[in-house]
């Protein structure tokens, strides 16, 4: 398990955002509360890619929600990974499930959840879904919630 204290983005104010995910990486830190199952929520209202096709922006309201096991993910390092999508080029589907995949890679929850709400691209909304199962007994597990934007029903 990783020491919380051997951290590379955590304090250091020079840090750059990464040129690109690949190059990005997540920071995990010990679960200060690993006997107990609850949920931790990452909301991102608005994470910037680049289409893969005309290259112009792409925006999305990403609802990250996870089950620690054993580890939690640092923040600032996801806020890195994060910011490094705005120069990659890539459809909907692959930035939501790489951000899903990255951070089971990092912490190896015991469940996680995404829901990828991206804005109009040509008039239609695409949202993208992952889970890993079923959450764990007993965890709150609130609604999204997700504001309603033009072009996304009443």
């Amino acid at each position: 398990m990783p020491d919380e204290y051997d951290l590379r983005y955590l304090g250091d104010s020079t840090t750059s955002p990464p040129a690109n995910p690949e190059e990005a990486e997540l920071e995990a830190v010990s679960d200060p509360h690993a006997e107990i199952d609850y949920l931790v929520r990452f909301t991102v209202p608005e994470l910037t890619t680049l289409s893969p096709v005309t290259g112009q922006p792409d925006f999305a309201y990403l609802m990250i929600d996870y089950v620690p096991d054993g580890l939690v993910v640092e923040s600032k390092s996801l806020k890195l990974f994060l910011t490094a999508f705005r120069n990659h080029s890539a459809f909907h589907e692959d930035c939501t499930l790489v951000i899903a995949k990255r951070i089971q890679a990092a912490v190896q929850p015991k469940w996680l959840r995404i829901g990828g709400y991206w804005y109009p691209r040509g008039g239609i909304p695409i949202d993208v879904f992952y889970k890993t199962g079923e959450a764990p007994e007993g965890v709150w597990i609130p609604e999204q919630g997700v504001p309603n934007y033009r072009g996304r029903g009443a």
